[in-house]
């Protein structure tokens, strides 16, 4: 049966400040047991010569029927030393009576305490039959929104808990934060956005002049392009855009400063984060994505003019002629109504992420990631819920 005994000596703790030895390992025999002279400095610095050296000590030693360490020249001890030392007594399993005797009382205290500690294997969950893994994953993914749609309600209540406060003038409106963030949400994305609008539009002009040559009503290029960039693609196009630029950004940003505690030392400091950080990011989405719908549209409009007049042949004066008359208020209010609904949930998938992420740039990275993929997927659900409406509605 294995046993163990540690006993202390009077040594001070004084010797245990000294690194500087290296460690050593006798073995020598007498009066039936095998002594284990330990010397040196026993810490985390010297894990691996403490390995290589135990090693190489305890190769031959066999089986013997008592063992004892001496500490009584160890002047320095640390929790991986401890663990070390206790370890490979612990090797010889039942049968070996052993001993741990010249310890200092720190030594011997660390010693009981890391003698004490179980080691406790991980149990690994039992698979799943490959039938019903993906049923599983449905599951973990079911429950996974959920909660998301929990915490998005939650970051709602407190936004619109956040506009109360400012329309009854117990916090303060904060009107250069939304300027700044409409510059750098809106503003600054007009270059790409009438860039991939210009691109978009001019493809679908192409393609459709392609197909209605067939029939000879190349004309009706021009209601088919305005319909939809004005409807459906010049919104998508910018709520697109729109996540992936400034919904990424805003998740980063949150989620850094929750990395860093700046979010906790707002709320220790009296401040509310969603008065100061969320409520004018909401603010500059609601009116940035109208805006950049309708500067979307017309930039489709645009390239569908342009290709109209190289491939189908269609001059401008034509084109804009047929195009007033495709074109009347309900079809841009279509578009514009839809995008401030777009604007909030872009708004708060990203804060939702953002405030989900944890110590580490591995999560900051994964809910960037999760923000942009979520959000653009909501919002192409959305826009789909959207247009069977206004067609039952007939609108």
């Amino acid at each position: 049966m294995l046993t163990e005994a540690i006993v202390p000596d009077a040594r001070g703790d004084s010797e245990l400040m000294s690194e500087d030895r290296e460690p050593q390992i006798e073995l020598s025999r007498a009066d039936g047991k095998t002594v284990v002279r330990l010397s040196g400095a026993w810490t985390t610095r010297r894990a691996r010569q403490l390995q290589s050296r135990i090693d190489a000590a305890f190769a031959d030693i066999g089986r013997p029927d008592h063992l004892e360490f001496d500490l009584g020249n160890v002047v320095a001890l640390d929790t991986v030393g401890a663990w070390m030392l206790v370890r490979r007594r612990d090797a010889f399993g039942e049968g070996v009576e052993t001993s741990i005797v010249g310890a200092s009382p720190a030594q011997a205290a660390l010693l009981s305490h890391v003698n004490s500690v179980e080691a406790h294997p991980i149990e690994r969950p039992a698979k799943l039959p490959w039938l019903l893994r993906p049923f599983d994953g449905l599951g973990h993914m079911s429950f996974n929104a959920l909660d998301d749609l929990v915490t998005i309600h939650a970051v709602l209540g407190r936004t619109l808990a956040a506009v109360g406060a400012t329309l009854a003038f117990r916090a303060p409106f904060r009107f250069a934060a939304v300027v700044n963030q409409f510059d750098l949400i809106a503003l600054r994305a007009v270059p790409i956005v009438v860039l991939i609008s210009v691109v978009v539009g001019a493809i679908i002009t192409q393609q459709s002049i392609l197909q209605l040559n067939n029939f000879g009503v190349a004309i009706y290029v021009v209601d088919l392009a305005a319909i939809l960039m004005l409807r459906e693609v010049g919104l998508l196009l910018a709520a697109i855009m729109i996540a992936g630029r400034s919904g990424s950004a805003i998740t980063a940003e949150l989620g850094s400063m929750r990395m860093r505690e700046e979010l906790d030392a707002l709320s220790v400091m009296g401040v509310d984060p969603y008065q100061v950080l969320i409520l004018p990011r909401m603010l500059a989405l609601l009116i940035g994505l109208p805006f950049l719908t309708f500067i979307g549209a017309l930039s489709g409009l645009a390239g569908a003019a342009i290709v109209a007049l190289i491939y189908g042949g269609i001059p401008l004066d034509i084109f804009l002629d047929r195009l007033q008359g495709a074109l009347n208020v309900r079809t841009l209010m279509v578009g514009l109504i839809k995008a401030p609904f777009m604007a909030v949930i872009i708004g708060l998938v990203a804060v939702n992420e953002g405030f989900k992420v944890a110590g580490s740039s591995e999560s900051l990275g994964r809910h960037t990631t999760a923000s942009v993929v979520r959000a653009i997927f909501l919002v192409i659900v959305a826009d789909g819920l959207f247009a069977m409406f206004f067609a039952a509605i007939g609108f």
